[in-house]
Formats: C-alpha cells, structure tokens, sequence
C-alpha cells in the first residue's frame, strides 16, 4: 500500500538524514570526506546494545524500559562523541596540511580498522538487540505506523530542528558557520579553529550515535558491517541533497529513505540498495551541486 510504504520510507530515510548531518557538517567546515563517520553511527549501535544489555542483567529494562533506553542512547552519545574527538586528533588534524588524497585515505584506515575492532572484539555474527517494543501502532487512514516508527521519526525531526537553531542561533554555530567561509580570516577575529572543529567531529558523532541505537532498535539486529553500507547511503543523500548543507542533508537523506521504500516495494527488494544510486546519478547529471548545494569555486 503506498502510504505505508511511503511510511517505512520516511522512518528509515530519517535515520539516513541523521547519519548524513555529520557528512555534510565535516564538509563544510574541512572539505573532508569523513568515512569512518559510518563506523560511528555502527559503534552507538553496538554500545546501545551493551548498555541495554547491562541494564537489563541489573534489572532495570524490565521495570523502566523507557528509562533504560534513554540512559543509554545518553552513554553511547558521550562514548561515540569521544571516538569522534579521538578520530579526529589522530588521523585527520596531522594531515590537515597534507595533500587532499592524504585525510581521504586515512579515513579509509579508520573504517577499517574500526570495523575489525568491533569484529573481534564483539565477534563476526549478528547481535540481537536486548528488547524488542511491541507492535502497538497509531492507524492513519489505511497504514499502520508503531509507535517506534512514530518515536524514530520525530526524534529525527527534532535533532534536525535542533542541529539547525544551533547552526543558526548560537554564538558557537556562527563560529562554525564563519570558519566554514574562511578559515583564515575567522582565525584573524579570534575564533579557536582547532576547537570549532573538534565540536564539529563531536556533534556529528553523536548524532551518528542516536542514528545507530534508533537503527538497532527498528531492525532488532546488527552487525560490523552495517557501517559501511549505512554510511555511504547517508554520503549519498548529503551529497543528493547538496554537500555542505544542512537542510540539504535532511532533504537527500529523507528522498533516499522513501526511493528506497518505495521502490523495494513496487519493483524489486533485491536491488533497493541500487535505486537510490540511480537517482543520485540522475540528480547530478541535472544538478552537480545537489539539490539545496550552490555552486562554488573550488578552494586551492
């Protein structure tokens, strides 16, 4: 039916638009591809297991399910915002001097060594997430939305709304917003570029964070893996949408979920990880830039 396709869409597509806030965030503050970003969406996943785990030998996620979930999408927050500050101390500010190509490969280095290091540290096979919610759902006219779709959703929405205000609002996001214009003239005014790209690696983490316990909650499985996929879906939709932009972001990640919704719906399930690559190609033959992204003279 198609507004529950359109539904499953926009619930997965949320957690792509999450996940590629972070691409987009980087970007525009470095001109970095940061691929050991998806790594860290698939650490919050794995530590929300851990912790949920935890609570529940300690007794906790049966008396206060809903408490035990947040406490610990808060721990794996702090945990993946430490990996992205540690991430981005080690292998990128060294080279942020170096050739381009440089930084490229050393985020590769970290994807990699990242997904061996969950491998052997938590094994090879899938993990089960330690609760599954129950299937009670809200009806809207012919489809059915459960309330996890319906939480998924709207705290993606929110963190959104919230990343954008931030941006927007505060004193720290028009720092990032002058550093990502001209690093050397914010520089020149007194803005700590070395600490607004720290935050920058941080707050991206920990969105990556949330996106990885809501993913791992909706699918009740996980494995090393997922981050590779997951990322280069949510670069792909940061790039769709115009890399660099916020709101672009948003759009290329909820567009993503709902092609890919719809099309393993009406054409073929097998293939939806290749629809959404089609109409990224499309896109960029009519629009390098991206849907929401200008175009810019490359920086030398």
């Amino acid at each position: 039916m198609l507004l529950q396709q359109i539904l499953n869409g926009l619930t997965i597509g949320s957690v792509y638009a999450v996940i590629a806030l972070g691409y987009t965030m980087v970007y525009g503050i470095l001109e970095l591809i940061n691929f050991a970003h998806g790594e860290v969406y698939m650490l919050g996943a794995y530590l929300g297991i851990i912790f949920l785990a935890l609570f529940a030998a300690a007794g906790l996620m049966a008396s206060h399910p809903v408490l035990s979930v947040l406490l610990a999408v808060i721990l794996s927050v702090l945990f993946c915002s430490a990996y992205g500050l540690t991430i981005e101390k080690v292998a990128y500010k060294p080279l942020r001097t170096a050739p381009r190509l440089s930084p490229l490969i050393s985020a590769i280095g970290v994807s990699l060594f990242l997904q061996n290091y969950v491998m052997i540290t938590q094994g090879a096979t899938d993990q089960v997430f330690p609760h599954r919610f129950g299937q009670e759902h809200l009806s809207i006219f012919s489809a059915q939305v459960t309330y996890l779709q319906a939480s998924i959703i709207v705290v993606s929405g929110l963190l959104m709304v919230l990343l954008h205000l931030f941006v927007r609002k505060t004193r720290l996001g028009k720092a990032m917003r002058a550093t990502a214009q001209d690093k050397t003239m914010a520089a020149l005014v007194g803005i700590d570029i070395d600490r607004i790209i720290s935050v920058t690696f941080i707050i991206g983490a920990a969105l990556a964070a949330v996106a990885g316990v809501m993913i791992a909650s909706y699918y009740g499985v996980v494995n090393y893996f997922i981050g590779y996929i997951a990322g280069i879906k949510a670069f792909t939709a940061a790039v769709l949408g115009g890399i660099g932009s916020i709101q672009g972001a948003m759009l290329g990640g909820i567009i993503l979920g709902l092609v890919e919704g719809l099309g393993a719906a009406y054409i073929s399930s097998e293939y939806k990880d290749a629809f959404a690559f089609v109409i990224l190609i499309v896109i960029l033959l009519i629009r390098p830039a991206g849907i929401l992204g200008r175009n810019t003279e490359e920086k030398v």
